[in-house]
């Protein structure tokens, strides 16, 4: 490593700037970056460096110090200096005679997600705050960064700008700046375009099916139908940068750019097409809702550990629910898609036991320690403030709208967010938020509030969608099949019970998540077989499941229970009212009798 650092040339950076990184990657096949940091220290006795414990955007405590090995620091005459580890992601070395500080370090990149850090021989793509230390007190300066790739033919595409002269150095303005400015690295192919005057880019790494000009098209709708809500674009250039690998999926939302992961073979279907236009929506929109629109608890950032707020039900509850609609306005999919995604989304927070125990601004609060951390309780004690908030989203949205005769809606409460904290960049406080809401809305939505933000009163879908002529139907199946309460997966070649319904006739009986279900009254089941062969019994009918419990044969007594809904379904009530349709046809744009 020292060799390949002491090759790099110091960056030649503003006299402004004290730190000066390097980021080297001589083999990419051995997945390690090699940083170095340049530090003026000036007349302090020693340097503290801490590195981010999370990225913005993604709540979870991540840890990246665990991919840091080879720390070494050294004076402007490369004497070693003392250093120690004081915690978990903080270095301090000491610097009683020296003014100009070396630190070398390297970092292990073999997680391809799109809040990690990636390095193959085919490209280097690093997250910043995955990446980077920052000298605490110094947040504010300016950071310069020199890319050095391992080979010529590669590229350096981020959203940060590079100094005049020197395409390899770019400079951020200060260290959030850094961490929201991820790079992509490689042979990877960019696609310029412009929309509304303003310049793109989307740099797209990895091989697939995708139509890079259909992308690029529906992309374009969809700036065009967000900036119409909001009035313009903010910003001078925007850059996506696209992954496309085996099963990726997943996208992080930053100030002037996004990063997106996806499957690769999943554009050629139009469903799974269309969910991907979604996730650019929805990256896209926290362009405005939480990046510009933010609460007060979100900035300025804690790098070293969780940033608590219970809004993350608006920040990404009511992008998710515009991930849906905007596609559809922009005209990649019509209505009945979107019905269908709508649907979708409500079976899967109806089957969600957790909706019953944690509410909203508890799912926000509580992201920290449970929505990245499944176990084989979850789906019993929590719900995501994604999915649930989409719902209370668009609830909320009808309510706005029936009480205006749809002159009102959503985006008018957007849009006035937009202009009283987003441009003026203040953070907003919950009862800024709720109090904003309720001026749009013209409406004492107190019990609103209580019932579905901080409660967990069951959601009332047809007396919101009523009025537009909508309602949920369910669906018990064909057959309807008794309720038993556990969910099985075929985990090579064996049956094995991933989760256990609260309160369910399995839990009641003593089944357990782990449990590998051999029989059903005495008979093999396989994995694929388990409801075939509930198509014998009805409720009230008692059976037995014998497993293996940790290696040990039991058999337990169950009595199962009435069937539960499998799908529920948006679709148009039997008889709509002249007010029904045109309710409906003012909220999406066409007739209700279209949807038959």
């Amino acid at each position: 490593m020292t060799e390949v650092i002491d090759s790099m040339s110091q960056v030649t950076a503003p006299a402004t700037t004290r730190l000066q990184y390097e980021v080297a990657m001589p083999d990419p096949a051995s997945h390690l970056f090699e940083i170095a940091l340049h530090y003026s220290v000036g007349t302090a006795t020693h340097l503290d460096l801490k590195l981010p414990v999370w990225t913005p955007g993604s709540y979870l405590v991540r840890e990246y110090a665990k991919h840091l090995q080879d720390f070494s620091a050294v004076d402007e005459q490369r004497h070693p200096l003392s250093w120690q580890k004081i915690s978990k992601n903080h270095w301090q070395v000491q610097t009683p005679n020296t003014h100009e500080v070396k630190i070398h370090y390297r970092i292990f990149a073999h997680e391809l997600t799109v809040r990690t850090n990636h390095l193959d021989a085919s490209h280097g793509y690093f997250n910043p705050g995955a990446m980077f230390f920052y000298v605490p007190g110094t947040e504010a300066d300016a950071i310069a960064i020199t890319i050095h790739p391992p080979d010529p033919s590669w590229q350096v595409t981020t959203a940060l700008d590079p100094l005049p002269g020197k395409p390899l150095t770019f400079l951020a303005e200060n260290f959030d700046t850094l961490v929201d400015s991820p790079f992509e690295i490689g042979t990877h192919p960019i696609y310029d375009f412009e929309t509304l005057g303003k310049p793109h880019q989307l740099a797209v790494w990895g091989e697939g099916n995708y139509d890079i000009n259909k992308i690029i098209d529906d992309t374009k709708k969809i700036i065009e139908v967000e900036a119409n809500l909001f009035d313009g674009l903010p910003y001078d250039r925007y850059l996506f940068l696209l992954h496309v690998s085996a099963n990726g999926y997943g996208g992080l939302e930053h100030h002037n750019c996004c990063s997106l992961l996806y499957s690769r073979f999943g554009f050629r279907k139009p469903d799974s097409y269309n969910r991907f236009m979604g996730l650019v929506a929805h990256e896209f929109f926290h362009l405005w809702n939480v990046k510009r629109i933010r609460p007060q608890a979100l900035h300025p950032f804690d790098y070293d550990q969780e940033n608590y707020t219970d809004a993350l039900w608006f920040c990404e509850g009511v992008t998710s629910f515009y991930d849906l609609v905007i596609p559809y306005r922009a005209g990649i999919y019509d209505a009945k898609f979107y019905l269908k995604l709508l649907s979708e989304s409500i079976t899967r927070l109806q089957s969600i036991l957790g909706r019953h125990t944690q509410s909203l601004t508890e799912s926000s609060f509580d992201t920290w320690i449970k929505l990245y951390r499944p176990d084989a309780n979850s789906r019993n004690c929590q719900v995501s403030y994604y999915l649930k908030g989409e719902i209370v989203s668009l609830l909320l949205d009808l309510r706005i709208r029936q009480q205006h005769q749809n002159q009102r809606s959503l985006d008018d409460v957007m849009l006035h967010l937009w202009q009283t904290y987003g441009q003026k960049d203040f953070g907003y406080t919950r009862d800024q938020l709720i109090e904003a809401i309720e001026s749009v809305a013209e409406m004492d939505l107190t019990q609103f509030w209580q019932n579905y933000l901080d409660g967990t009163v069951e959601l009332p879908y047809d007396e919101c969608l009523n009025p537009f002529g909508l309602q949920v139907a369910t669906d018990f199946g064909d057959p309807p099949l008794p309720y038993h309460g556990v969910t099985v997966q075929n985990q090579a070649g064996k049956a094995i019970i991933k989760f256990v319904d609260v309160a369910s006739p399995a839990q009641k009986a003593g089944l357990k998540p782990g449990d590998e279900l051999l029989a059903l009254d005495g008979f093999r089941v396989q994995p694929d077989q388990l409801e075939q062969r509930l198509q014998d019994y009805q409720n009230g009918d008692s059976i037995s499941m014998t497993v293996f419990h940790d290696d040990q044969l039991a058999t337990h007594l169950l009595t199962l229970e009435a069937p539960v809904p499998k799908t529920y379904t948006v679709k148009p009530v039997t008889e709509p009212t002249d007010l029904q349709k045109h309710n409906f046809s003012q909220w999406l744009g066409i007739e209700l009798e279209q949807l038959a």
